[in-house]
């Protein structure tokens, strides 16, 4: 059914209070316990206890041909992006009249990637954490996966991960929050996950890094008339079948070709019925401002721009932009190489996507000459006055004309 622009909005997600709890209470054991909870709420979940995995190198894998040479060049792609990143990010210093100062990169030591694998074995989500990461110059990268699918090791082993756990749910980032047997703490954690795991890390916020709060994957295309019908819906459906609370919107002003889109779904079941579960939107606007209007409001985490007469600069809050219909966004997924770890349900207004960034520390440095001990010193001593802070004054007093 198509809406019109001003009727439709994204629909509302279910209720996490639940999950809290469930999660606040997982971690809170798994603090206090330790290990042997670890093993327990393994064996609840998963079916068994966590095993850690030694790694093969990637051409050990009997993996298809087509499939190892599909990773591989995924893997090149993945990497030369991440390298585009870092090139303008490093060390450097300049120096003023009143001394040096500057700043030191270096990378984050300890991270974890979760890599779900409940419901598909996301390779390509290998791939996209730990080749950052080790870009980054990460020393120790830890994948962490319900699934030890062979592809998925093969993915992880290729990408550069230091260890690997057959580990899921909140016990693994618990594992990877507090350490697990031979495994130490981490000082960050990446990858998307289901609401238990992104509860997890939310609540670990205060202990350490994550990339991001991540909700149920989205796609909202801006279309004219001119785009190829199937292949837009293929594309919503491609998002679709990621979660059953995924979201597809198809967003266009002109009414003609948007019947067209919506006949050809509701021509197969399977796909109307993606419709009716509010899992596929069709939004008519009145005109290409309102498009934009409802674009920058929603914010996805996939925004294909399919329409000539919208200038990519007019739009503001997306996750990352694929420019016409060329630009498939399940490329993205796998190996065009920009990073699909990507900010969801609105977040897109204040985060970009994981990237190398996401695993380095800025460090600033300062070395004040004698002229600016004393320059600087004046400079800064009345605002501690009206703060009120009466040794920060002091502090900088005593260093004026010394």
């Amino acid at each position: 059914m198509i809406s019109s622009a001003s009727n439709w909005k994204r629909p509302s997600l279910q209720d996490d209070s639940a999950i809290e709890q469930t999660v606040r209470e997982m971690l809170e054991t798994i603090r206090s316990n330790g290990d042997e909870s670890i093993d327990e709420f393994s064996e609840k979940f998963d079916g068994q206890k966590p095993e850690v995995i030694t790694l093969k190198p990637f051409n050990e894998y009997e993996l298809d041909g087509c499939l190892k040479v599909a990773i591989r060049e995924a893997a090149k792609r993945i990497k030369t992006f991440a390298r585009f990143q870092k090139e303008d990010i490093g060390n450097k210093t300049f120096t003023d009249d009143f001394g040096e100062f500057g700043q030191v990169v270096s990378p984050i030591e300890r991270v974890g990637c979760y890599i779900p694998g409940g419901r598909f074995p996301l390779i390509s989500t290998a791939l996209m954490t730990l080749i950052p990461a080790k870009v980054a110059g990460c020393i120790d990268r830890i994948a962490v996966s319900p699934s030890d699918h062979p592809a998925l090791l093969a993915a992880a082993s290729l990408a550069g991960a230091t260890q690997f756990i057959k580990i899921g749910g909140v016990q693994a980032i618990g594992a990877l929050a507090y350490g697990y047997k031979s495994l130490r703490p981490v000082d960050a954690v990446v990858g998307p996950g289901n609401a238990y795991v992104n509860e997890a890390k939310a609540q670990l916020q205060r202990k350490l890094k994550i990339d991001g709060l991540a909700g149920p994957s989205e796609m909202l295309a801006l279309c004219d008339e001119n785009q190829p019908i199937e292949w837009l819906a293929l594309d919503a459906l491609a998002q679709s079948e990621h979660d059953p609370m995924a979201l597809s919107v198809i967003v266009s002003d002109n009414e003609a070709w948007l019947k067209k889109e919506e006949a050809f779904l509701k021509a197969d079941e399977k796909y109307a019925n993606l419709i009716s579960g509010q899992q596929i939107a069709l939004v008519l606007c009145q005109s290409v401002d309102e498009m934009i209007e409802v674009c920058n409001r929603f914010a996805p985490e996939h925004l294909m721009l399919c329409d000539d007469r919208i200038n990519s600069n007019q739009l503001k809050h997306y996750g990352s932009l694929f420019v016409g219909a060329n630009s498939a966004v399940a490329m993205g997924d796998y190996a065009s190489g920009p990073n699909h770890t990507l900010p969801t349900i609105g977040y897109a207004r204040q985060t970009g996507g994981l990237n190398v960034q996401t695993f380095l520390r800025i460090q600033t440095i300062q070395k004040v000459s004698d002229n600016g001990r004393n320059e600087l010193a004046a400079l800064s001593m009345p605002i501690a006055k009206e703060e009120g802070l009466d040794f920060h004054y002091e502090s900088l007093k005593i260093r004026l004309n010394k």
